[in-house]
């Protein structure tokens, strides 16, 4: 198994709950929503990333 999955599997999650957050703050008119949906999927995007860079080194 991959040193990173956990952290790409957890990003994924983090990216998908802020998108979710997004779409219903934008639907809703919640920007404070929309905000904490942005946010959470930038961190989603950070540790997927760091999923990805454990596995790049893992390999090597």
């Amino acid at each position: 198994m991959s040193k990173g999955l956990g952290d790409k599997v957890k990003g994924n999650v983090s990216k998908a709950k802020g998108e979710v957050k997004d779409q219903v703050g934008n639907a809703t008119n919640n920007r404070d929503l929309q905000r904490e949906g942005k946010a959470e999927k930038a961190k989603g995007n950070a540790q997927k990333a760091v999923g990805e860079t454990k596995d790049t080194f893992s390999n090597k």
